[in-house]
């Protein structure tokens, strides 16, 4: 067996794994308005929260005022990324035009052109750390992090070697240049609210 075939066998082994967990928790009473994730293994179940959402909103808005309706800007969709065990539902992600779903039915990650993440006190430690990783690792070319609980945003690309090599820092209310990127738009930030709990 050579070493790709080697990955290849355990990459499918890791989705079949994945398949199974999400089928499990597609029968099991999820409360509504929680959503749940796989990172790194471990399986995570957040409540969406008003602020979350807001920020999301305005984010998708941003997206659809830039490239229309038909636009491929998903919340919240099963994406399989790079690792074992992560099976990711990013708060936003932009696919390319040209993405088209695989023969299991779901996006590939190879498509996705930007993901953001929203910040929830439980699980801000996957966005910072081990989703940031795998965004890096699948090659997203630009990853925004809106923090509110520090009114701070992080705006992460150039991805190499699985991590990211710029860093941007924006505070909440400045607007944030991407002119430039894969979605070359200014997004405001002014409105996006705060979270003091």
């Amino acid at each position: 067996m050579t070493v790709l075939e080697d990955r290849i066998e355990m990459a499918d082994a890791n989705i079949e794994g994945l398949n199974e967990w999400f089928e499990r928790f597609e029968r099991m009473p999820v409360p509504e308005g929680f959503r749940v994730e796989i990172v790194g293994g471990t399986v995570f179940m957040t409540p969406q929260r008003d602020t979350h959402w807001m920020i999301i909103r305005r984010i998708v808005r941003a997206l659809e005022d830039k490239f229309g309706m038909d636009v491929r800007v998903f919340s919240d969709v099963r994406i399989d990324f790079p690792g074992d065990g992560n099976g990711f539902c990013p708060d936003v992600a932009l696919l390319k035009d040209s993405a088209e779903k695989d023969a299991t039915g779901r996006w590939q990650h190879q498509d996705v052109e930007f993901v953001a993440e929203v910040i929830s006190k439980g699980t801000a430690a996957n966005d910072y750390g081990p989703k940031k990783a795998a965004y890096a690792a699948a090659e997203v070319p630009l990853y925004l992090i809106a923090d509110p609980y520090k009114g701070m945003c992080y705006v992460y690309t150039q991805p190499k070697e699985g991590d990211y090599i710029t860093r941007t820092k924006i505070t909440f209310g400045e607007d944030i240049d991407l002119t430039g990127t894969v979605i070359d738009l200014v997004l405001k930030t002014d409105g996006f609210p705060r979270d003091q709990d």
